[in-house]
């Protein structure tokens, strides 16, 4: 089969005008960054969402391996599949960032027929939404930085900053700095560290953000510090958040693409969701729900973490919960969480092990780790459908096995998903089987029930998590995170949800305990508070909100011939 960038090639993609007839939006209600991208204007958003909704499908997956497991391979083929079926539907993805792009995925926008285009512009730069949050957050360091030079009218407590400067690259170096070195004339000497973009709290209020409103609302309620006298500084008291809004006029609006088969989606916001909240915009979310009968929209890794988040940040926000979740499974992810294969942690297994059959490491895999994930979402009580997504060495009795334990598990349905090898006709099965997980789950009338309760303390919250959905027996809180929720709710933040920054690969937070594990006690080390996006972050283990590049990252096998064209990219 062709690589995905041969695939991406060989397209011949319509007219984004074209793409965004189907959604009802004029050329005039577009903002064009070329033939095949565009922004949907102010205009059009302030306009053009109305009451009628769609159906909204969230599409999440196992724990993550080092083979992939296509989720938004599985994202995009359902797209494709449901306007294949003759569906009104758009997907809503996030947006890539330039640090896994270099470091280990080497591209984020779906993979072979079931792809968004154009790939190569979406996986590096776009429109630029990135470097807008980018500049932004660093903008309101800047003015802070500033602020302490030019003699600190707010009192603010040099050792008691909150507020990291970001980029969008894995860098490890930056993880904990000095600045200000150098004399006077540089500013204050004190410690800094660096986040990835896609963990700023920048990122998490643009894609929570219903408004220009809202957003501005939200960046000026970012507490940045605590002053001397034990005070929260806000971005607003410092005199920052009107210019960090102006940086994000446009980086607000959704973005407009188009699938492999001409159906309409959009890209917009990349908070990841090991470290944030792991889901793309409201806002898009909105403008496709007004203007779709069913919406496809991707949460980040796990169903334990992204999912999670989804249901208890995002839908809290947005008021919107889903109608059918997706969960994405794979007869290798099965495998390793089996013991089949080696692997553990994100290494890499060799291609004999992931080859060869073995029923019996699927079905341990599919009875731990696949049901743990089932019976989470199923206590939501929005029915869940298992997309099985197929590789060619799948073997029949491997499938069966998944099958049959995600039977056991309580799915609402169990599907084989084709989408990577045959675009919206090999999506065509879960297609059906989402619109009648939709159908049944209206006729029932079954309200959304949370796993976290709204309003809960953040300690519940944390500790309802780590044992509810972890499978923890306790949590251990660090001395450090104790004081600062205890802080938080001084200052009135004592009942914000909690986004769980946590390793991927595991339910704990060792990312080498593969399956479902239980009698563990969850480690949370630290509490970051981000008031302006509405909630506290609980950093687990030894999770870092700066990822490091791996022995040999992506970007040394990148590269762009005499005619522009890039090479050694994008699978």
């Amino acid at each position: 089969m062709d690589s995905d960038l041969d695939i991406a090639r060989a397209a011949e993609p319509m007219k984004i005008e074209k793409v965004a007839e189907q959604l009802g939006l004029a050329r005039s209600d577009l903002i064009m960054h070329g033939p095949h991208i565009a922004k949907v204007s102010w205009d059009a958003l302030s306009s053009g969402i109305s009451e009628e909704k769609g159906k909204l499908i969230l599409v999440t997956s196992v724990n993550p391996t080092p083979f992939g497991e296509g989720k938004t391979v599985t994202t995009i083929g359902l797209n494709q599949g449901l306007n294949h079926r003759g569906h009104n539907a758009c997907c809503v993805i996030r947006e890539p960032s330039l640090g896994p792009v270099f470091g280990i995925k080497g591209g984020a926008a779906g993979g072979g027929y079931s792809q968004v285009l154009p790939m190569e512009q979406i996986n590096l730069h776009f429109t630029g939404d990135l470097h807008a949050i980018t500049a932004a957050h660093n903008l309101c360091s800047a003015i802070l930085d500033n602020h302490l030079h030019r003699g600190n009218q707010l009192d603010i407590d040099t050792n008691r900053i909150f507020w990291p400067r970001v980029i969008d690259m894995n860098d490890r170096t930056l993880r904990q700095v000095s600045i200000g070195l150098g004399g006077p004339a540089t500013g204050v000497t004190r410690s800094e560290r660096f986040d990835i973009t896609a963990a700023s709290e920048v990122m998490a209020i643009l894609s929570l953000s219903k408004s220009y409103e809202d957003l501005r609302n939200r960046l000026g309620s970012i507490i940045l510090a605590e002053s001397n006298s034990g005070k929260p500084v806000t971005a607003e008291e410092l005199g920052a958040a009107g210019s960090m809004a102006l940086l994000l006029r446009e980086a607000m609006l959704p973005n407009l693409v188009q699938t492999l088969e001409g159906n309409p989606a959009f890209v917009h916001c990349g908070p990841f969701a090991n470290i944030a909240h792991g889901n793309s915009s409201i806002i898009a979310d909105e403008l496709a729900l007004s203007r779709s009968d069913y919406v496809v929209t991707e949460a980040g890794f796990g169903a334990e973490m992204g999912a999670e988040k989804a249901l208890h940040i995002k839908t809290l926000a947005s008021g919107v919960a889903p109608s059918c979740i997706v969960l994405n499974v794979t007869v290798r992810s099965m495998k390793l969480h089996g013991g089949g294969v080696a692997g553990g942690g994100g290494s890499r297994p060799t291609k004999e092990e992931i080859e060869t059959e073995n029923v019996e490491a699927v079905r341990a895999g599919s009875a731990t780790n696949l049901r743990r994930h089932v019976r989470n979402l199923a206590t939501t009580a929005i029915p869940v459908v298992v997309s099985i997504n197929r590789f060619h060495t799948d073997t029949e009795a491997e499938i069966e096995a998944i099958r049959d334990e995600a039977r056991k598990a309580g799915a609402t349905d169990i599907v084989l998903f084709e989408g990577f090898s045959d675009g919206g006709r090999g999506a065509a099965a879960l297609a059906d089987s989402v619109v009648s997980a939709c159908s049944s789950h209206l006729e029932k009338g079954s309200p959304f029930k949370p796993i976290v309760d709204p309003g809960m303390s953040s300690k519940e919250a944390i500790l309802r998590i780590g044992t509810n959905v972890y499978g923890a027996d306790n949590v251990d809180l660090s001395d450090s995170a104790h004081k600062s929720i205890e802080k938080f709710k001084k200052w009135g933040f004592g009942n914000l949800p909690v986004c769980m920054a946590k390793t991927q690969y595991s339910f704990s937070h060792d990312k080498k305990v593969l399956g479902a594990p239980v009698g563990f006690t969850l480690q949370v080390r630290e509490a970051r508070l981000n008031a302006g996006a509405g909630f506290i972050v609980a950093i687990c283990g030894s999770m870092m909100t700066m990822p490091g590049l791996p022995s040999r990252p992506a970007a040394m096998d990148m590269d762009m011939d005499e005619d522009g064209r890039l090479t050694g990219v994008f699978g």
